[in-house]
């Protein structure tokens, strides 16, 4: 079965509508003046009738990996990699789209892909990825102890910053990776996090951050927030997203770091917080509590209601999504479905005017006839009466 789906549903060439006609060569000049982000302009270029066969790999491919979602997720992940490669290598080959095109094709595509099989590939049964969510839960619940000043993290002391921490935007970032489908938007939001950490440190400190601060600020964010599900949306982007997304550019180096700060999170010990080791037991079975000001515990519990607001205003956003992308593609076809109609109507109208144009002329040449043999007849009579008066007179 593994075989027969692998040669089916991904393939390693795909023929797309290869017709050389002029709505293929636009479709085609189309796809290369793509925005980035533009993915509702990809789904309607997808829809048009020069896409087809390209749909219709697509739509086999997602029915097929529905249908056999019982595999091993490291058997989907294979079959779903080789799915993208196989596009990639058609425009970069056959079309030779350059190699910025052809990747902001590909994020697209898999946003279109991985968004449909979420559902069936995240957190998958045939591995152990929720006992490890549990178990890294439990593990962060239990360092939340650990003050900032312990992983050597700049934090601001001054009193006007004492009813905010400047780590909460990062702290709501990554809170938000868990409501997102696509593997590249679940990056985003490590990007994002990422750059919130920058700008608090850069509050905390005059001088620049530096990678050792950046980890640092990153494990403090992590310990904070404790991310649901932080594991297998971590292994989710590693097995289903683009491997350009995750070893090059600033997503991956901020996917790296993120992945050593989990690392550094599930082997903590009391020398790499400069505490003995009696020390760090006291800590983690609540006999010692850090020495934090008033100001500190404050923030903290601000910082936790906050938390359980924006969780449940991700919930919600959450719901929504589904509902906001159908609306989208039904607008998309009203549109479409509104402009054939109008131009159905147009030619309606344009074939009236011609009729009428027609009948008009009929009518004036009727007129003109009417009137000529009118204008003939009295010029007739006004010969006959110029004729009488000179027999009179005779």
């Amino acid at each position: 079965i593994s075989k027969k789906f692998s040669l089916n549903a991904c393939g390693h060439h795909f023929v797309l509508f290869l017709e050389s006609s002029e709505s293929f060569a636009a479709v085609l000049k189309a796809y290369q003046n793509l925005e980035p982000g533009d993915f509702t302009g990809f789904l309607k270029l997808l829809r048009s009738p020069a896409s087809q066969s390209l749909q219709t790999r697509c739509t086999t491919f997602l029915d097929t990996m529905e249908a056999y979602h019982d595999l091993p997720v490291q058997k989907q992940s294979d079959l779903v990699q080789d799915f993208y490669q196989s596009f990639a290598e058609y425009f970069s080959s056959e079309y030779s789209f350059p190699e910025t095109q052809v990747t902001q094709i590909m994020e697209h595509l898999e946003k279109l892909m991985m968004t449909r099989l979420h559902k069936w590939v995240f957190c998958h049964d045939s591995c152990d990825d929720e006992q490890k969510d549990l178990a890294l839960q439990r593990r962060i619940r239990s360092l939340n102890w650990v003050t900032p000043e312990m992983l050597s993290v700049p934090f601001p002391d001054k009193k006007s910053a004492a009813a905010s921490d400047p780590f909460l935007p990062a702290i709501t970032a990554i809170i938000e990776m868990d409501a997102k489908r696509a593997p590249q938007d679940k990056l985003a939001c490590v990007s994002k996090c990422s750059q919130h950490i920058f700008e608090a440190l850069s509050t905390s400190s005059s001088e620049p951050a530096n990678a050792d601060d950046f980890l640092s600020g990153l494990i403090y964010v992590v310990l904070k927030a404790n991310p649901p599900r932080l594991h297998s949306n971590m292994q989710y982007a590693i097995r289903f997203g683009l491997p350009h997304s995750l070893m090059a550019g600033e997503s991956g180096y901020y996917f790296t770091n993120l992945s050593c700060a989990v690392a550094f999170i599930e082997k903590l010990d009391g020398p790499a917080l400069n505490l003995s080791p009696e020390e760090f037991d006291g800590y983690m079975q609540r006999r010692y509590t850090p020495g934090v000001g008033s100001r500190r515990q404050q923030v903290a519990n601000d910082t936790h209601q906050l938390l359980e607001e924006l969780k449940g205003r991700q919930e919600k956003l959450h719901q929504g999504v589904d509902a906001l992308n159908l609306e989208l593609l039904q607008w998309v076809e009203t549109v479409d479905s509104q402009f054939d109609e109008a131009t159905q109507q147009f030619a309606l109208v344009q074939q009236e005017i011609t009729s009428q144009a027609e009948h008009l002329q009929d009518v004036s040449s009727s007129t003109a006839e009417v009137t000529l043999q009118e204008n003939t007849k009295d010029c007739s009579v006004v010969t006959e009466q110029s004729v009488v008066p000179e027999h009179t007179d005779c």
